[in-house]
C-alpha cells in the first residue's frame, strides 16, 4: 500500500461485524447434526474464509455473500483438521472443543497465525482433558479422543478467550452441568452464549468469571448475527486523532470501547457520543500517558500498536505496558524508522513523542501492527509504503475504500 500522509481525516464509516466474534460462532456449527445455523453481518476476512475452508473439509456446506452465511451440517462429519487450513490461523484451535463434543474425537496441528509469542493452547486442553477427553500430542498435532464429554467445574490459570469459547462448545453436548471458572468476559463471549442459547442449550454467567453450561444431547438450528468489531472501531477513530482530523463510527455501542475512549481522552482526544455513533478527534498535539494492556474490560492489547503510533506524536512521554502477549512489540522497529523514538524494556516501551513522523518502506509483522504503520503514514511527512498487507486483510474488511471515504491518498499494489 502506497500512503501518501498528511491529510486530516474526516467522515463517517461504518463498523464491521467482528472478526474474533465470528469465528467461534462459525466453529459452533460443528455442535449441529443435520440442521443449519444463518449468520448475519459476517465480516468478509481471511481469516473468515480460512475458517469457511476448514467447515467444508470436515463435511460442512457453507454459502457467504454480502455479509451473509449458512452453514449447513451433515449427519456425519469428518473429524482431523488439515495442517495447510489450521496454521493459517490461530483461531483453528476453536474448532477441537465442538469436534470432540460431537464426534468423540478430533486431530488439529498446532495452529498458526500472527507471531505474538508462546500463546499456548494448553489451557484449552487441560479443560477438555478434565472433561474426559483423551489428550495426545505426538509430531506436532494434537490427538483427541473421548466418549460422551461430561460436565465439571474447570478453573481456568489465565482468562483466555479462546480458551473459555473452546470450553462453552464442548460443555454444550456434554452430559451434565459445567462450571468455567475464571471466564474471560470479552464481548465475543457473550456472543457466542447468545448463539448457544438460541442452539437450544442453557447457558448463563456469560460476562462475568464463572459460566454455567447445561449441556444437552443434541444442539438445534439458529439464526444469529455478529456483534460490531470492537478493535476495527477503536482503529478509525485513532485515524482521526492521528492525523488531527474527526471520524465518526457508526453501528457501536460505546460500553463496548470504553477502555479505549477513556485513554484517548486521557490524551487530550476529543469524544463524542451519540446512540451508536462515536466520534473522536484531535486539533492539537496529544499528551503522553500510562497504558497498560488487561483483559477485558480493560485496555485491549489488539489496540496497543494504533495507541503507540497516536502517541508517538502526542507531547512527552508515554509509558506503554503490553501484559497479554509477550510478542506484541515486535512492531517497534518499523515504527522508528519513520522517526518515532521509542525505548524497549522488556515488555514496556517507553515513547517520546516527536513532532513528525517521516514516510518509508515498512513490513507489517502482524494484524493489528500492519493497522498501525498505516496510521502512522497517514500522519506522515511524505509517501510512505506497507508491505505484507496480507495480515491486514485478516481483520480489516474495505479498509483501503473507508479509508478513501475520509480523504486518504492511498493506492493498493500488487
Amino acid at each position: 500500500m502506497i500512503i501518501r500522509g498528511g491529510t486530516p481525516l474526516y467522515g463517517t464509516v461504518d463498523v464491521q461485524g467482528a472478526k474474533n466474534a465470528a469465528l467461534p460462532v462459525m466453529a459452533a456449527s460443528i455442535l449441529l447434526k443435520g440442521k443449519r445455523l444463518a449468520l448475519k453481518k459476517v465480516p468478509d476476512l481471511y481469516d473468515i474464509h480460512t475458517m469457511s475452508d476448514l467447515l467444508r473439509h470436515i463435511g460442512i456446506t457453507v454459502e457467504f455473500k454480502d455479509n451473509l452465511m449458512t452453514i449447513d451440517v451433515p449427519d456425519e462429519l469428518s473429524w482431523d483438521a488439515p495442517a495447510e487450513l489450521v496454521r493459517k490461523m490461530r483461531a483453528s484451535s476453536l474448532v477441537l472443543g465442538p469436534l470432540i463434543a460431537r464426534c468423540g474425537k478430533a486431530v488439529l496441528p498446532l495452529p498458526g497465525g500472527c507471531v505474538l509469542g508462546s500463546r499456548p493452547i494448553d489451557f484449552h486442553l487441560k479443560g477438555l482433558a478434565k472433561m474426559g477427553a483423551e489428550i495426545d500430542l505426538n509430531k506436532g498435532s494434537v490427538y483427541a479422543t473421548a466418549g460422551r464429554l461430561k460436565g465439571e467445574r474447570i478453573t481456568l490459570d489465565y482468562p483466555s478467550v479462546g480458551a473459555t469459547e473452546n470450553l462453552m462448545m464442548a460443555a454444550a453436548l456434554a452430559h451434565g452441568v459445567t462450571y468455567i471458572e475464571n471466564a474471560a468476559l470479552e464481548p465475543e463471549i457473550i456472543n457466542l452464549a447468545d448463539v448457544l442459547r438460541l442452539m437450544g442449550i442453557p447457558v448463563k454467567g456469560d460476562g462475568t468469571q464463572t459460566i454455567r453450561i447445561t449441556g444437552k444431547p443434541e444442539a438445534g438450528p439458529a439464526e444469529a448475527e455478529i456483534i460490531p468489531d470492537r478493535i476495527e472501531a477503536a482503529t478509525y477513530l485513532m485515524a482521526g486523532i492521528i492525523t488531527k482530523g474527526s471520524v465518526t463510527v457508526r453501528g457501536i455501542d460505546s460500553g463496548l470501547i470504553d477502555a479505549i475512549l477513556l485513554k484517548l481522552e486521557e490524551a487530550g482526544a476529543k469524544i463524542d457520543i451519540m446512540l451508536d455513533e462515536v466520534t473522536a478527534g484531535c486539533k492539537g498535539s496529544l499528551t503522553g500517558i500510562p497504558v497498560k494492556t488487561m483483559p477485558y474490560p480493560g485496555f485491549p492489547t489488539d489496540t496497543q500498536p494504533q495507541l503507540m503510533a497516536a502517541l508517538s506524536l502526542a507531547s512527552g512521554t508515554s509509558v506503554i505496558h503490553e501484559s497479554v502477549f509477550d510478542s506484541r512489540l515486535l512492531h517497534i522497529n518499523e515504527f522508528k524508522k519513520m522517526g518515532a523514538k521509542i525505548e524497549l524494556q522488556d515488555s514496556t516501551a517507553i515513547v517520546t513523542g516527536v513532532a513528525k513522523l517521516t514516510g518509508t518502506e515498512v513490513h507489517a509483522s502482524n494484524l493489528r501492527a500492519g493497522a498501525a504503520l498505516i496510521l502512522m503514514g497517514l500522519a506522515a511527512e511524505g509517501v510512505t509504503v506497507v508491505h505484507d498487507l496480507y495480515h491486514v486483510w485478516r481483520g480489516y474488511e474495505g479498509l483501503a475504500d473507508k479509508l478513501r471515504s475520509l480523504g486518504a491518498d492511498i493506492e493498493l499494489t500488487a
